[in-house]
């Protein structure tokens, strides 16, 4: 998916704050925006001056796969900044009308032009900074017929011993697979839910326990 340096997971808006921050007219009549809290509501929105239109903004839903043959992993490695020529799994913002596993199935189409079964629901991650959510699904590849989508530049399976860790693209990414190969030593895979906070330059995952 095409997305500005704030929208990717990870990665802190350009003004230091938070992603959608930046409001100035209304879109349905062209007045001034300004930051308050409307009546009945506990929280600053954006408020249009001239016809008082409240234009609430809320996180964004990213949903991708984890496509798996036979003990490896389908990793998509980028042909767009940001992380441009980084690994990542095949992910990308929910469109209006679908599900999350639609839109998991078809980022992975998109990305890799592979073709998934859908196993179940594994990470949800929380990014507060850049207001995402991020859920990635397990899924069986149908068949080894694969190759870049537009958005690529490579498309290949990787051995759980030869995940390129440094050259992994978001947080999001590599605290999926670690988790992913933490579960297949075991041989239980278990849904995970957690937050990733940005401090500086680094990232820090809390996990929330689950039955």
């Amino acid at each position: 998916y095409m997305a500005s340096a704030c929208e990717v997971v990870g990665e802190p808006s350009d003004s230091g704050g938070r992603c959608g921050d930046q409001m100035k007219f209304c879109s349905l009549c062209g007045g001034d925006i300004v930051m308050k809290i409307p009546p009945g509501d506990n929280r600053e929105r954006f408020v249009c001056g001239q016809c008082s239109e409240v234009h609430y903004q809320n996180p964004k839903i990213v949903a991708g796969c984890i496509p798996e043959w036979e003990g490896r992993i389908l990793l998509c490695k980028r042909a767009i900044e940001p992380r441009h020529g980084w690994w990542t799994l095949p992910a990308g913002f929910m469109e209006n009308g679908e599900t999350a596993v639609e839109a998991a199935r078809r980022e992975t189409l998109e990305e890799a032009n592979a073709r998934v079964e859908i196993v179940g629901l594994y990470t949800l991650l929380n990014l507060p900074q850049i207001n995402q959510v991020y859920m990635l699904f397990r899924a069986s590849l149908q068949d080894l017929d694969f190759s870049p989508g537009e958005e690529s530049l490579e498309v290949a399976l990787f051995g759980r011993d030869a995940i390129p860790w440094d050259e992994l693209a978001f947080p999001t990414v590599s605290h999926t697979l670690r988790f992913l190969v933490s579960d297949a030593d075991q041989g239980v895979f278990k849904f995970r839910m957690g937050d990733i906070v940005r401090d500086g330059n680094q990232t820090t995952l809390t996990e929330h326990i689950t039955p």
